[in-house]
């Protein structure tokens, strides 16, 4: 590839791989190529050479107009209910190395290895790789303020599973107050932000009880297990639990409302199992339960995600790694909701 001098560093090449998404519907909107133009970074920007990305159920969701309410794909299709530009490339979860800086960019900056923080605060917010460009690519920009520096012996793809899943697990876990003395219900928990919230509970010290199909590898995290398909008024019995993390929503949001102890907290951040859910507004007033709906977290919540994870307090479960050019075949994996934790992509070496 031929090669420029970039802003305030190395020089880079004027082409890149990247998965570009075309348009709403189905896996034929997903294009690989080649031959794609670097960006350069703005102000306060700086340029990253990505060493690895994963998927998240909103790259699924963009790419099939999931979100839009009015059934039109189109107009409300993106995650904040505004149209998704096209083409895009997506991808929120992102490692890299600082190859490239913007004007007001200290240059000591030049090289780090970063962490994405994936909500762009100062531009809406803006979510990477949703309502701009991301990860799915050899290079992207982000601003300076969102590229954390991490120190960290795991490998990028390892360390491209944590930003989304584990901040939005820590944000719900935040905005409930789990503490030690809390009993805490999660659901779809071999799922990335569902695993994610079993360690981040019980690291901080909380009991958990884990809804999977996948019992061994929940269990191992530290959780009690119970099928995600049980009746769980019977399982469990009613107030038994302080907090419910729902990733999952669904036909059973009312009978976990019904588990929750008087002031019991449900926080939820995802609706993969259903948007429209049953509910008795007599269970939520009269019990003086809490309701918390969760996307957007504080930048504190992703700076102690990376404490964490420089400490060794939680680890990563990458399920499987694919190369960037085989996205198709990594989002039929992920699809199929046989694996657990995260799925993995590596864009190819730049020349």
């Amino acid at each position: 590839m031929p090669s420029s001098e970039s802003p305030r560093g190395s020089a880079l090449p004027e082409r890149m791989a990247a998965v570009l998404l075309r348009g709403h519907g189905g896996f034929e909107q997903l294009e690989y190529r080649e031959d794609v133009p670097v960006p350069r970074p703005g102000l306060r920007q700086v340029l990253l050479r990505i060493g690895g990305a994963a998927l998240n159920n909103t790259d699924i969701n963009t790419r099939t107009g999931w979100y839009s309410r009015s059934n039109t794909a189109v107009e409300d299709a993106g995650w904040g209910g505004n149209p998704v530009r096209f083409p895009r490339i997506q991808g929120a979860d992102a490692c890299g190395r600082i190859v490239a800086l913007g004007a007001e960019v200290e240059p000591a900056r030049l090289g780090e290895r970063v962490l994405v923080d994936p909500v762009l605060r100062e531009a809406g917010p803006v979510y990477f790789g949703s309502d701009c460009d991301g990860a799915f690519a050899q290079f992207a920009t982000v601003p300076a303020v969102n590229a954390c520096r991490i120190d960290s012996g795991m490998s990028d793809i390892e360390l491209a599973s944590f930003p989304c899943a584990y901040a939005a697990a820590e944000n719900m876990l935040a905005r409930a107050d789990v503490g030690a003395s809390d009993t805490v219900l999660v659901t779809g928990a071999s799922g990335g932000v569902g695993s994610a919230a079993v360690q981040l509970a019980r690291r901080r010290g909380a009991t958990v009880i884990a809804l999977t199909d996948k019992p061994d590898f929940v269990a191992a995290l530290g959780a009690t297990v119970i099928d995600r398909d049980a009746d769980l008024l019977r399982e469990l019995g009613h107030d038994t639990v302080t907090v419910v993390v729902d990733v999952v929503g669904g036909d059973a949001f009312g009978k976990r409302l019904e588990i929750l102890r008087r002031f019991g907290r449900y926080v939820v951040a995802g609706a993969v199992a259903g948007a429209r859910v049953p509910m008795d507004l007599r269970t939520l007033y009269l019990r003086d339960l809490s309701l918390l709906g969760c996307t957007l977290f504080a930048p504190a919540v992703f700076r102690a995600l990376v404490r964490y994870i420089e400490r060794g307090e939680i680890r990563p479960l990458v399920s499987a790694e694919y190369p960037l050019s085989e996205i198709v075949a990594a989002q039929r994996h992920f699809l199929a909701a046989g694996h657990v934790g995260k799925i993995g992509l590596r864009p190819p070496p730049d020349d």
